[in-house]
């Protein structure tokens, strides 16, 4: 066999591990809703050229409906991961096998077709998030590197500002409801922990 041929097989084996290892996850719905404490004179972290500004004490429990990985752009070797998490209504299969959900960009995108939303729209805005992780540790990052779409994560952490010597700023949403730009979360992570499928 040739060594083209020999990569190529390799290659298709590869794609194919690494299919079956990040294949979706079917799950149970996830009640509840996201819970954010504010709390003034949290001690900011450095982080390389980044002061990290925590402000609320942060705690989700949801489904992941979709991951992307950063490796290029201003704030990808802070945050590195996004999840598009739903809970309630929004973590329900029923509901998510209507919609077209995707992430590009730093913005976590949803669609339906013709026959319209599966529930109100001001619900899927209300019931789910894009969420920019800032891992608080390696083991952390590795943690989040290993979940898979559709599991149940519990995440615990912070939501942060941050902002850079060069006047460089990333700010968190402060709202359960906004969409559009700013609309984002972004979390310190202290700990994520995937929950029993049920």
């Amino acid at each position: 066999m040739s060594f083209k041929a020999l990569l190529f097989v390799a290659l298709i084996g590869w794609g194919a591990v690494n299919w079956w290892h990040k294949r979706p996850v079917q799950s149970a719905p996830v009640a509840g809703e996201p819970v954010q404490q504010i709390h003034a004179g949290l001690p900011a972290v450095s982080v390389g050229a980044y002061q990290v500004q925590p402000f609320a004490q942060f705690e989700v429990r949801a489904r992941v409906l979709s991951v992307a990985s950063y490796l290029l752009g201003r704030g990808s070797d802070l945050a590195p991961l996004d999840f598009a998490l739903g809970w309630n209504r929004m973590s329900d299969a029923a509901v998510i096998e209507q919609l077209n959900i995707s992430q590009s960009g730093r913005w976590y995108h949803y669609r339906w077709g013709h026959e319209g939303p599966p529930i109100p729209a001001s619900e899927i805005a209300a019931s789910s998030a894009n969420m920019h992780l800032i891992p608080s540790s390696a083991s952390v990052k590795r943690a989040l590197e290993s979940v898979r779409v559709g599991e149940r994560v519990e995440i615990r952490g912070k939501l942060v500002d941050v902002t850079t010597a060069d006047g460089w700023s990333w700010n968190s949403s402060r709202s359960r409801t906004d969409t559009g730009g700013g609309a984002c979360e972004l979390v310190w992570v202290d700990s994520i922990t995937v929950l029993p499928p049920k």
